[in-house]
């Protein structure tokens, strides 16, 4: 199975620890680590620049779409940049505890 590292950015860290939390807690991410960056972006015509905190959550393959539909539902932002790439070199018994956290019970 396919390991995933799936991030988005969001406006505070309030929100961020949230969302981290309710998609862990959903065994949608078996873990998910939050940084805080400075974001340049075009929107609404014109250059924005605002702080904004990552989230990096680690999944599978298999829990993606549903762990971007709830992204999408939870988060606060009218596009949210919702990301994946996938983990081609992972130690195995680290990907098996991805797999596991990261599948209902």
């Amino acid at each position: 199975m396919k390991i995933l590292a799936v991030l988005t950015t969001i406006d505070s860290q309030e929100a961020a620890r949230s969302l981290a939390r309710a998609m862990v807690e959903r065994r949608l991410a078996a873990c998910a680590q939050i940084s805080e960056i400075e974001s340049f972006y075009a929107w609404d015509g014109a250059i924005q620049h605002d702080p904004e905190y990552r989230i990096l959550f680690k999944t599978s393959s298999a829990r993606y779409a549903e762990l971007e539909r709830s992204i999408q539902a939870l988060h606060p932002y009218d596009l949210p940049a919702i990301t994946a790439i996938e983990m081609t070199h992972v130690l195995d018994p680290y990907a098996d505890w991805v797999v596991q956290n990261a599948s209902p019970v």
